[in-house]
């Protein structure tokens, strides 16, 4: 279950995602930053793998029992909010483009 820490942590990694992909008050573009939806989709994902790497190291030290138990659930806990952060994003855009084809021309 996902405690507070955790979600602050969530909370400011995307914090981050938003700033480096543009942030709000930015326009896109400006001061050669690229600033797209695609940036900021390659930033989530990138985030969310380094989560997931992060989370894998931790349960490999833990198997070799060199790893604090604190650490490994905190890691796992914080991958397990990327994913489901990054599948509602993916729900919401399924949802989008599906209201967008049901569209009259």
């Amino acid at each position: 279950m996902p405690t507070a820490s955790t979600a602050a942590n969530a909370y400011a990694s995307l914090a981050r995602m938003t700033n480096a992909a543009g942030g709000p008050g930015k326009s896109p573009g400006a001061e050669g930053d690229d600033g797209s939806f695609g940036a900021m989709l390659k930033n989530a994902l990138g985030s969310v793998m380094e989560a997931g790497r992060a989370s894998d190291n931790q349960v490999r030290a833990a198997a070799s029992g060199s790893a604090n138990m604190v650490d490994v659930v905190s890691a796992v806990a914080e991958t397990e909010v990327a994913v489901e952060a990054l599948v509602s994003v993916r729900d919401k855009v399924i949802a989008a483009y599906e209201e967008i084809m049901r569209m009259p021309i």
